[in-house]
């Protein structure tokens, strides 16, 4: 058992799969089923990771897919600090506070 009733997981579903995807899209994405990952309580006793399962997202909303993660978090970051950005905002205070200053 990976996960019990009340833990909060990361579900997938496929929506649709390609050849029921609207035909005014781009071509590309046609080429792939549309799908979704959401998050929320798990309703069923247990489960197994690749268990389909039922979850009580956090608004109440009732939706099934397959159980992917137990206890999800957030992994992404905003990347490696770049110093020419460092001094920007400071800079546009300057030139603003200079601005301001002519216009007298």
């Amino acid at each position: 058992m990976d996960a019990k009733r009340g833990d909060w997981v990361r579900i997938h579903n496929i929506v649709l799969e390609v050849g029921q995807r609207a035909t005014n899209i781009p071509e590309d994405t046609q080429k792939v089923p549309l799908e979704m990952w959401d998050k929320g309580f798990l309703l069923d006793e247990s489960a197994n990771f690749g268990d389909k399962v039922k979850v009580e997202t956090y608004i109440g909303r009732t939706i099934e897919g397959t159980l992917i993660e137990v206890n999800p978090y957030y992994k992404h970051d905003f990347g490696k600090s770049v110093p020419e950005l460092l001094y920007i905002g400071r800079q546009a205070k300057e030139i603003l506070a200079e601005d301001g200053e002519n216009n007298d």
